[in-house]
């Protein structure tokens, strides 16, 4: 049976619910773990660290997809991914799509956009630029530096904490996710998450959003 030593979940979706309201028993079982927990997200660095505070867990976050981490709440985020290329990126999508840029002042690795368009005909003109991809988190599309994930994010986190990644438990529920489940010891998609993350899941939950991360937490005995 894994044992996990730190839990990485998502918060849009696994600790909310669809209106992105937050699912307060999910919330009091992460406040009751005596391990850490990190929430990763594909929101800003103001958000996660301020849902981390609110939340009660620990100030470690993961934010743009993995593209910025910060490791106490009055610290500096440490940027990982290059906002340039996907700044790039997005002047070659204005050329085909009505193109609505979301959180522009606040992003410091990526670029976020409305869901306003055919993500696959996105992906497939993003071709001609290396290094970059769209993803999907379910609220936004997310121009990113193909470098950077929420999985590479994690492992990153956890050689600062004197951890691997592979100690962690993941929850999540959407694709920017995957690589988060796929770096962790143990991946859990809640139900509603997408079908391919449930493909690549260890374990996929009965329950919905913050029920289905209590039920996780439950299975392996932290609550």
């Amino acid at each position: 049976m894994f044992k996990p030593k730190a839990v990485a979940v998502d918060i849009d979706g696994t600790i909310t619910y669809k209106n992105r309201a937050l699912n307060c028993k999910a919330v009091e079982a992460l406040r009751r773990l005596k391990i850490p927990v990190v929430l990763a997200t594909g929101n800003i660095s103001c958000y996660a660290r301020t849902a981390a505070k609110l939340i009660g867990v620990s100030d470690i976050v993961i934010c743009e997809n993995g593209g910025v981490v910060r490791f106490s709440y009055d610290g500096e985020d440490v940027v990982l991914g290059d906002i340039v290329k996907c700044l790039k990126g997005v002047e070659l999508l204005k050329q085909h799509f009505d193109i609505e840029m979301l959180d522009a002042e606040y992003r410091k690795s990526e670029v976020c956009l409305r869901r306003n368009f055919d993500i696959e005909e996105g992906r497939k003109i993003l071709e001609r630029i290396d290094g970059i991809k769209l993803i999907d988190s379910g609220f936004a599309y997310h121009v990113v530096d193909a470098s950077v994930s929420k999985g590479k994010a994690l492992e990153y986190i956890a050689k600062k904490l004197g951890l691997s990644a592979k100690d962690f438990v993941a929850i999540g529920d959407s694709e920017n996710d995957a690589d988060l489940l796929k770096a962790a010891g143990f991946g859990v998609a809640v139900a509603n998450a997408d079908l391919k993350l449930k493909e690549i899941a260890d374990m996929v939950t009965s329950k919905k959003d913050g029920e289905g991360v209590i039920e996780a937490l439950e299975f392996f005995g932290l609550i």
